[in-house]
């Protein structure tokens, strides 16, 4: 009796498939190379006394990294298409010299984190110990590019960052999202050992659900930053801290147990600081800071804001600051889609101007690649 036919596939063969991954390694790696050399190029055609920052464009990254979404048919996930490409891109720009970029730390932070996110891991991360040092540090040319937080999704705006364009003269040149996930660490065997927990407020905020339910009687204990919190929690019998895999990782710390942020979709966005306004990408933001002071009246606010509604622009947030120069008297920060040279936004933003007392374009970028 003849057997029936069999739908199962024949089983592939190891030593052909492994045959063509090193042909295909071989590829890669020339283009690779390629690139590096027309990346050479690049830089020969800036002079031999320009540095990286000088032929670091961020629009054009953007486009570049956009592109790469578009093209990607799986079976690598976005998230790690573009984190091949950055890092290709990175090593490429610092072949010559890295790019020097600031951020809060100290190293370990989730700004450390969002700095590889954006720049990959070729850049030289400069770990300040403040907002204000990052500012003054990218003014003076000591760093090229500055990483600040501006506002967490759960726990709002960072106001002092939104407070240092006040006075500061740099632009913003980019923003990152950076999805948080907050574990908790420690070198103890078990959560009973767990006596105090050292972190920054704010992540001792966006914990606090988990924190009550879990070890309601431990001392929750304030700290500059987390990976000051991973340094004590390093140095002291009984403490353990909150932070990502990062601070784990240098801190030498356990991971005692993973996610325990209250929101699971618990994002920070950071903001790329520098000293230049960049072009137009494609797919932009312009933030503007504006004042009605000396205006008076009521409805001033929405008569400000009238351009956006006349020539359709979308307002994606508006935050007000003490101006700092008398009492009761605010600035507003406003994020707009569209880059501020391109129309219709470029007619909108002159109409405001004619309407405000103080008005300055903080920066207009590329929106963040996710």
């Amino acid at each position: 009796m003849a057997k029936p036919p069999s739908n199962k596939l024949p089983t592939p063969d190891l030593a052909a498939i492994r045959q063509r991954i090193d042909e295909v390694d071989r590829e890669i790696q020339s283009l690779i190379s390629e690139r590096a050399k027309f990346a050479q190029q690049v830089g020969i055609s800036k002079g031999p006394l320009a540095a990286a920052v000088d032929y670091y464009r961020p629009e054009r990254e953007a486009e570049v990294l956009r592109a790469v979404l578009e093209r990607n048919k799986g079976p690598l996930r976005d998230e790690e298409m573009l984190r091949l490409f950055r890092e290709i891109m990175s090593a490429c720009l610092a072949q010559q010299e890295p790019l020097k970029v600031g951020y809060l730390g100290p190293e370990g932070t989730f700004t450390q984190t969002a700095v590889y996110k954006h720049f990959g891991h070729s850049v030289r991360g400069l770990p300040f110990s403040s907002i204000d040092e990052v500012f003054q540090e990218v003014e003076s040319g000591a760093a090229d590019f500055g990483v600040v937080p501006i506002e967490n999704s759960t726990e709002g705006t960072v106001n002092h960052t939104l407070d240092m364009f006040l006075t500061s003269p740099l632009k913003i040149g980019g923003e990152i999202e950076l999805r948080i996930e907050q574990h908790l660490l420690g070198s103890m065997q078990s959560l009973k050992d767990v006596e105090r927990i050292c972190a920054h407020q704010q992540s001792l905020a966006q914990c606090r659900g988990w924190l009550r339910e879990y070890l309601p009687h431990v001392e929750l204990i304030g700290v500059s930053s987390n990976a000051a919190g991973a340094r004590r929690a390093r140095d002291e019998k009984g403490t353990a801290a909150i932070g990502g895999e990062a601070a784990a990782e240098v801190y030498d710390l356990k991971v005692l147990v993973n996610n325990i942020e209250d929101s699971a979709d618990n994002s920070t966005r950071f903001l790329v600081i520098g000293r230049e306004l960049l072009s137009a990408s494609g797919d932009d933001k312009t933030t503007v800071l504006v004042s009605t002071s000396g205006t008076g009246g009521a409805g001033v606010l929405h008569t400000l804001l009238q351009p956006f509604a006349k020539h359709g622009i979308n307002m994606t947030r508006i935050e007000s600051r003490p101006s700092r120069k008398k009492n009761w008297d605010y600035v507003f920060f406003i994020d707009l889609e569209g880059h501020a040279e391109e129309k219709p936004l470029s007619v909108a933003l002159v109409e405001l101007e004619k309407n405000s007392s103080l008005f300055r374009i903080v920066g207009a970028y590329p929106k963040a690649i996710r």
